[in-house]
C-alpha cells in the first residue's frame, strides 16, 4: 500500500517507547513520522538529534514527532534514554508500518542488495490528512525544511 497526497493518512496501532500509539489517538495534532534504518547508526543518530533540538519548535506549531523504524521496543528505549529523545520511537519489527507507508526499498550496502527502510518524513494535518511526504531524505537540512512545511499548515 502507498501514500497519496490529500488523503487520510494509513491508520495503525504501534508499540513506541511511550506504549502503544495509534494515529486516532494524535487527531486534532499535526503528526511528524519519520522512518529511519536503524538505532545507534550515524546518519539515524544525527536525524533523530536534528528533531531533538528543534522539538520545541515542533510543539509550538502544534506538532507532535514519531520516529519509526524496524528495531525493537528495548533497542529505541535504549535509543531515547541514550539521545534524550523527548518523542516517542515506534516499533515496526514486523514492517507492518513500513509497509503501509511504502518506505521499504532495495538498497545497495557494500555492493549487495538489501532490503532496508528508505529515510522518509511523513507530515499528516490536525485532521489526519497526508499533507506531504520527504522519500529518499538527506539528513542535512531536513529537520529545516519539514518544521518551514508544519508551519504553513498551522
Amino acid at each position: 500500500m502507498s501514500t497519496a497526497i490529500g488523503r487520510a493518512a494509513p491508520a495503525f496501532t504501534a508499540p513506541s517507547t511511550d506504549g502503544d500509539l495509534s494515529l486516532k489517538d494524535l487527531k486534532g495534532r499535526i503528526v511528524v513520522m519519520y522512518f529511519y534504518p536503524r538505532d545507534n547508526t550515524p546518519g539515524c543518530t544525527t536525524e533523530g538529534q536534528n528533531f531533538r533540538d528543534r522539538y520545541a519548535e515542533f510543539q509550538a506549531a502544534g506538532a507532535e514527532i514519531l520516529g519509526v523504524s524496524r528495531d525493537t521496543l528495548a533497542s529505541h528505549q535504549k535509543f531515547k534514554e541514550k539521545q534524550g529523545f523527548p518523542f516517542p520511537l515506534v516499533a515496526d519489527p514486523d514492517e507492518t508500518l513500513c509497509e503501509l507507508y511504502g518506505v521499504m526499498k532495495m538498497k545497495n550496502m557494500y555492493g549487495k542488495q538489501v532490503r532496508g527502510i528508505e529515510r522518509s518524513t511523513f507530515l499528516i494535518d490536525a485532521q489526519g490528512k497526508l499533507r506531504q511526504e520527504w522519500r529518499g531524505v538527506t539528513v542535512p537540512g531536513h529537520v529545516d525544511a519539514v518544521l518551514d512545511a508544519v508551519r504553513g499548515l498551522a
